[in-house]
């Protein structure tokens, strides 16, 4: 019997392995998921991230629906395809979820993230920060002889790009909300 062998450059996988190459890839998803308003479900949510060791990057959570008592919690987290998907997999396990959304994955999104920034500085730098902070529309909320606080919302690159400007500025402080985020369209 002849011995069989590859052409050259021929993959030696099976063709049963359905894995994708790309599976170990660390993604960015934004989840949005509906919950009852009550004691201890955040604390359950978070203890599910915390117990398995998986990042929360952003957090933010607010009553939506006062008559209903429903909360949202928008979390923003990393992980491979399969991490995100067993994620999503347990939130909806738990009983007070109702819903839970992949906003990165079930289509166009708008995310938007509230900053308060303090620069400290006199003179040229004081200038050029209210000159780019014009440019990235924020507002000046409080303002001392030596310093200017600023409000700015937006993406969360955006307010990235605005407090990396501030840096050389006279940075002194930064409170940032977390992204809070829906789906675009009906």
């Amino acid at each position: 019997m002849p011995k069989l062998s590859l052409k050259k450059g021929a993959s030696r996988k099976s063709a049963y392995d359905l894995r994708s190459p790309l599976s170990d890839v660390i993604e960015t998803h934004t989840i949005a998921v509906l919950v009852d308003n009550e004691s201890g479900v955040l604390a359950r949510v978070i203890g599910l991230f915390a117990g398995r060791g998986y990042n929360i990057e952003s957090l933010t959570v607010a009553e939506v629906d006062h008559t209903g008592h429903l909360s949202r919690i928008t979390i923003v987290t990393t992980g491979t395809p399969a991490v995100i998907e067993q994620i999503k997999a347990q939130l909806a396990r738990i009983v007070p979820v109702h819903e839970v959304h992949d906003l990165t994955v079930e289509g166009p999104s708008v995310e938007r993230e509230l900053a308060i920034v303090k620069v400290a500085g006199t003179g040229d730098k004081r200038v050029e920060a209210l000159r780019l902070a014009d440019i990235f529309r924020a507002s000046v909320v409080d303002t001392t002889l030596e310093s200017f606080v600023f409000e700015i919302t937006g993406t969360p690159d955006k307010i990235d790009a605005f407090v990396d400007l501030m840096r050389p500025l006279g940075l002194v402080e930064i409170a940032r909300t977390g992204v809070a985020a829906m789906s675009r369209g009906t």
